[in-house]
């Protein structure tokens, strides 16, 4: 991948999460500062009105649920777990998983643990357990994460056979300042295109309204059996769900297995953000190169990116790629599309255009996780 995956929790939730990894009570229940009111949140904080005696957040269910998936939520909940984490860079940010064995092993999508220094997971009684990552397959974007404990705990059966299309399902996440709240909807495609080259593609599309801090949540079908993963959601600028995908999971398919295994499969890259805000913007259109990484083969080759003044204003473009092997790229997306197609080791020949000098450029193919992907 040529540019660092970025995932847009809100602000709040990460200073939530910095916050939570400065307590000092971080080996116990997660300690989280009041937050502003939500008219459609329903969370409720630890210790506060409708906690239980036993500790566990009572959370009011959406009335909206029908009978039958309120006791579906109520099954599958205790088994979904929120996910803070923090980065080699400070950065930091939530999302989602669920518990796939009794020993602890969970699954979430790999973006939300990707570049993670610290992983903690929270679960609905409010315990917080470190986490580690066993394995993961980047292209997939799903990691196998193991969790340090003593007990045992609930967890989600995956289903056997893939879901249908039409058919209800049910995700749990924490998008929206909630805690592992339900969002209902039905699968409207198998095999579908995400529209985006950084997630996967062949996903389950769906109409249950999710959005940034829902990924890695379980996809469940009406049996109560995991069918998917979510990965990617596409919002409007007004932060309204366009589109909702998951990456399908089966039990006893190859990518559990490899997961269990320990297998740890990146994607190719070069060293690349791009400025996808000047997308069609250039003349000729290409794949604006926004900033290079320090050290990868895409500085070492002398690619540059977008100048800006004191300000941080641009200023001027640098390099636009227009092909890569050959192969049109008209957007930052295309060009990404096509380095993703490769494999690590390859060597990739770039065409990039500089204030109308067209040169092309050979570069090998890296691991992303070699380099130091982080916001410029």
């Amino acid at each position: 991948m040529n540019r660092a995956r970025f995932s847009p929790w809100p602000a709040v939730l990460l200073l939530a999460a910095l916050a939570a990894y400065l307590s000092p009570q971080w080996g116990g229940p997660a300690v989280f500062p009041p937050q502003a009111a939500n008219p459609h949140s329903t969370r409720t904080l630890p210790g506060g009105p409708g906690s239980t005696a036993a500790g566990e957040p009572s959370v009011p269910v959406p009335s909206a649920l029908t009978p039958q998936a309120r006791r579906l939520f109520n099954s599958v909940r205790p088994a979904s777990v929120q996910i803070e984490q923090l980065g080699t860079d400070g950065s930091g940010g939530l999302g989602s998983g669920f518990f796939i064995s009794g020993s602890g092993l969970l699954l979430t999508a790999y973006h939300v643990v990707d570049g993670a220094r610290v992983i903690r997971v929270r679960t609905v009684s409010d315990q917080v357990f470190n986490a580690r990552v066993v394995g993961f397959d980047n292209a997939a974007d799903v990691a196998l994460l193991q969790i340090q404990t003593r007990g045992t705990v609930p967890f989600l059966p995956l289903a056997a056979s893939s879901p249908r299309v039409g058919e209800n399902v049910l995700a749990v996440g924490n998008s929206r300042g909630d805690f592992l709240q339900p969002r209902r909807g039905k699968l409207l495609a198998l095999n579908a295109a995400a529209g985006n080259s950084t997630f996967p593609q062949d996903t389950l599309e769906m109409s249950a309204p999710l959005a940034p801090g829902d990924s890695g949540g379980p996809i469940i079908n009406t049996a109560g059996q995991a069918v998917g993963v979510v990965s990617y959601v596409r919002v409007d600028g007004q932060g309204e769900t366009l589109s909702s995908y998951a990456v399908p999971v089966m039990s006893g398919e190859r990518l559990i297995s490899e997961l269990r295994a320990g297998v740890k499969r990146d994607v190719p890259a070069i060293g690349l953000y791009f400025d996808t805000t000047h997308d069609g913007a250039t003349s000729p259109p290409g794949g604006v190169i926004g900033s290079v990484v320090s050290g990868s083969p895409a500085q070492k080759a002398g690619l540059s990116g977008l100048t800006r003044d004191a300000n941080d204003n641009v200023k001027g473009f640098g390099d636009i790629i227009v092909s890569v092997d050959g192969v049109r790229t008209r957007s930052a997306d295309d060009a990404i599309f096509e380095i993703r197609r490769r494999q690590i080791g390859q060597t990739v020949t770039l065409s990039v255009d500089r204030n109308g000098v067209r040169r092309e450029v050979q570069l090998p193919l890296v691991a992303k996780g070699s380099l130091s992907f982080s916001q410029p």
